[in-house]
């Protein structure tokens, strides 16, 4: 048996020169903005406590004599035994259920199916410049609050309309868009990726579209509130001082406070806005609400906000690769989020979504283009890197539903996910 590199601690188990790699929750709903610290006072102990029932130790880093380098199911918290016992989340099969979760959270709505109306090449461009106008629309209404304080939303309804047309023509290109870096601020490019994010989610429900523009405006407002946090705490990469984690969750209350002045108080966008930091085990905040209790319409831009938040550039944290990002939404399922909606979004987004960097099996690279909604594992790839990492003379689509084998015979699949930038590539880089 492989000698583990990390153990499951409790927090009540925790003592000074302990490494710890990872927590029992997303590190964003916490104090603690790095990710990875030695814990080097009782201080550190007693903030895990008001957050955490159990943290990952790494075992070699740990600064003392008694961390086991070995683990056992038996005595670790119920929720990780749970989680031991699943499989991996490309061997799960996903029940086709999009339609009763929907009649069952929606059943006062008249939903749809949605067909795919163009080919994501074709729409790619056009998604291009509604993003590129979704952005400017965010962009001027965020200007325009710092100079006088007041919150235009004319410019946003006008933009997100063309926005969700596009991805209910085909979400590929909108969701291939959302996941490229971009030279904006983190606050920018969360706000338009959140908002995409959040109706390719709807769209796969199958609201109609009237909900989806709703849910598309608050994706990009429910963290508007973080305009009047300042910026230097926003950007701060070591631990939050309970002061400042306090001010960070006021957010929540500062975005209610900017809505209302607007005059228009939608509710979907409100229950997004005050509710997408509540999590499903009663732990998020501002209310503590659990389960059912959460409006649905947060439900929603809480798992979005999540998964966009970590495989974001953030000063304070590591970039998550998409595959890797939805695995841990799927291990969080259940605790964090209504497991029915996480299972829907990894429906809507894929277990490798569109912009990821994919390694094969026979070591070439390539870029996950389309596909990935319909035949999961087996996407349709750009290809841009040869067995060895070099660049190929000329990149090509390869699609992974058609061709089995490679050049050898030998089968031919994804082996893994990769981060973005590894070997040097960038899905915004490139040209085709």
């Amino acid at each position: 048996m492989a000698e583990l590199t990390s153990v499951v601690t409790a927090v009540s188990d925790l003592e000074i020169g302990m490494y710890v790699t990872a927590l029992d929750r997303p590190w964003m709903e916490t104090s603690f903005m790095v990710q990875g610290f030695y814990i080097t006072s009782q201080a550190d102990i007693e903030e895990l406590e008001r957050h955490c029932k159990f943290v990952y130790i790494d075992v070699y880093r740990s600064k003392l004599g008694n961390v086991r380098r070995t683990s056992r199911v038996m005595g670790r918290p119920k929720i990780l035994q749970q989680r031991m016992q699943e499989p991996a989340i490309e061997t799960v099969k996903f029940r086709s259920r999009s339609t009763d979760i929907g009649k069952e959270l929606f059943g006062h709505l008249k939903l749809k199916k949605y067909e795919d109306t163009v080919g994501f090449g074709e729409e790619l461009g056009r998604a291009k410049a509604v993003f590129a106008d979704l952005s400017r629309a965010f962009a001027d209404m965020m200007e325009k609050f710092l100079a006088d304080s007041v919150l235009d939303l004319s410019g946003i309804r006008e933009a997100v309309n063309p926005m969700v047309e596009s991805v209910l023509r085909n979400p590929d290109a909108c969701v291939w868009l959302a996941g490229l870096r971009n030279e904006d601020g983190y606050a920018y490019r969360h706000a338009v990726s959140a908002s995409a994010w959040v109706v390719a989610f709807g769209r796969r429900l199958g609201l109609p579209a009237v909900v989806l523009q709703r849910l598309a405006t608050g994706g990009l407002l429910f963290d508007i509130g973080k305009l009047r946090v300042p910026k230097e705490l926003l950007e701060k990469c070591e631990r939050l001082t309970p002061g400042e984690f306090q001010l960070l969750k006021s957010h929540v209350e500062f975005g209610m406070e900017m809505l209302k002045d607007t005059g228009t108080l939608n509710r979907t966008v409100a229950d997004m806005i005050e509710s997408h930091h509540e999590r499903h085990g009663g732990h998020g905040y501002p209310h503590g609400l659990k389960g059912d209790d959460i409006p649905v319409f947060a439900r929603i831009a809480a798992i979005v906000d999540c998964y966009d938040a970590i495989t974001s550039q953030r000063p304070y944290a590591t970039v998550l690769s998409p595959g890797h990002a939805v695995k841990k939404m799927y291990a969080w399922r259940g605790v964090d989020f209504q497991a029915e909606l996480v299972e829907e979004f990894i429906q809507a987004v894929g277990v490798y979504p569109a912009g990821t960097l994919v390694e094969l099996s026979n070591g070439e690279v390539g870029v996950v283009q389309s596909g990935y909604r319909t035949r999961g594992l087996r996407p349709q790839l750009l290809m841009v890197l040869d067995h060895d990492k070099q660049p190929l003379r000329e990149m090509h689509p390869v699609d992974l539903g058609a061709v089995r084998q490679d050049a050898t015979g030998a089968a031919l699949d994804i082996s893994t996910s990769l981060e973005p930038g590894s070997f040097g590539v960038y899905a915004d880089e490139l040209n085709y």
